[in-house]
């Protein structure tokens, strides 16, 4: 594991090994030195458990690193035809699909490209398996079959993210759950944890042995989803390779993991560039990045990001407002204080910007977006994957 200067990985309270006047900016940062630490402890739960770990390309879909991640995961979860071309042509291993609802064009091109097929209910089941079935056998390729459930069981998470919330349109519930329909099932799948410890998974697979004790031992496997936050300082690795080893042992069945955030959780920085300071209530700082266009999940989660050398307002001398370049008035970061006041020119890193960032930036008032870089610190090199421009933007729409 890496060890100074980083401390406090979790908040991302830590210096970067690069030096960000390095960077032309706006640009995303990928060190593969954190990359590598958070697979390694990855790898310990695989080698503990003989359970098998999907990235979660929601999260984190920069192929340029597959090759670095598959040397440890087991292939990648998608939510879409796209995500799992993604998967089939640049990771090479296992592709599993989920969506809350497939169209017949999104199956004929997941069946070419899948391994695994998840349906969000009977209906869907019933209406696409011989489609699926027969694009399937026309592409070469094997084809399984697994159903979501729903554990009706919530563990807290902010409810935009909860998917067992009242009303949810995800997962089948125990009433609804046909034992009847279940020939070509061979696995069940279930997610309902956000960035949280294993003692939420114990509660939840309490919840699933209850309600499905009857289906558990007709699969070939069982998939415990995402949000299970393992590689963050503190968490619980000892109980979660004894939930998932008693599950394997008691049932029979292979357990599947799929996290995005664990992969690459405080691995990517977003260096942005101080254009302006101006005065209002208090200092407002103005950046070359935008928050609803470059880190628009700090909006919809919410959270305010960390940025490196940066204490809460009033903990430093110099308290001030983070906010973007954009026309919205809310394209605001944060409060922050620092030991100095801030000025034209200062370079800001934002951390743990690898994780629902990059996938989810936009061209939103046709601001620039970042350039995707990675670090490579057993040679201190910085490595320009992607960089954008103005035919990004024009193409999006047109």
């Amino acid at each position: 594991m890496s060890e100074a200067p980083f401390r406090d990985r979790f908040h991302g309270r830590f210096a970067c090994r690069f030096e960000p006047a390095r960077v032309a900016t706006p640009a995303f940062v990928v060190d593969e030195g954190l990359l590598a630490d958070n697979l390694a402890i990855l790898a310990q739960v695989k080698a503990a458990t003989d359970c098998k770990i999907l990235l979660a390309l929601k999260c984190f879909a920069m192929y340029s690193v597959f090759p670095l991640l598959r040397g440890t995961l087991d292939g990648v979860c998608c939510s879409s035809p796209h995500e799992a071309r993604l998967g089939r042509e640049e990771f090479g291993r296992e592709v599993h699909s989920f969506a809350a609802a497939y169209s017949a064009s999104d199956i004929e091109q997941l069946a070419e490209s899948c391994d695994h097929l998840v349906f969000n209910s009977f209906g869907q089941w019933t209406r696409f398996r011989s489609l699926a079935e027969e694009k399937a056998k026309l592409a070469g390729r094997g084809l399984e079959f697994g159903l979501r459930i729903n554990p009706e069981h919530s563990e807290g998470a902010t409810p935009i993210y909860d998917p067992c919330s009242p009303g949810s349109r995800l997962g089948i519930r125990r009433a609804d759950f046909r034992l009847d329909q279940l020939e070509g099932i061979s696995g069940l799948h279930w997610h309902n944890l956000c960035e949280q410890d294993a003692d939420c998974l114990q509660r939840t697979v309490t919840a699933v042995e209850r309600s499905f004790a009857e289906v558990i031992p007709k699969m070939a496997y069982v998939n415990f989803g995402g949000g299970h936050h393992i590689t963050r300082p503190g968490y619980d690795l000892k109980l979660l390779i004894d939930i998932v080893s008693r599950f394997q042992d008691r049932w029979g069945v292979q357990v599947y993991l799929e996290p995005g955030e664990a992969v690459a959780l405080n691995s990517g920085y977003l260096v942005a560039t101080v254009l302006d300071v101006v005065n209002a209530d208090l200092p407002v700082a103005i950046i070359d990045a935008s928050v609803p266009a470059h880190m628009p999940d700090v909006l919809e989660m919410p959270y305010r990001p960390h940025i490196i050398g940066s204490g809460e307002p009033g903990e430093k001398s110099w308290t001030c407002r983070i906010g973007g370049l954009s026309c919205l008035a809310g394209d605001v970061a944060g409060e922050y204080s620092f030991a100095e006041p801030l000025a034209v020119g200062d370079r800001l890193v934002f951390t743990d910007m690898a994780i629902y960032t990059m996938v989810k930036t936009n061209t939103f008032n046709g601001v620039q977006l970042p350039s995707i870089i990675r670090y490579q610190p057993s040679s201190d090199t910085l490595v320009l994957v992607r960089s954008f421009g103005y035919q990004d933007f024009k193409t999006r729409l047109s």
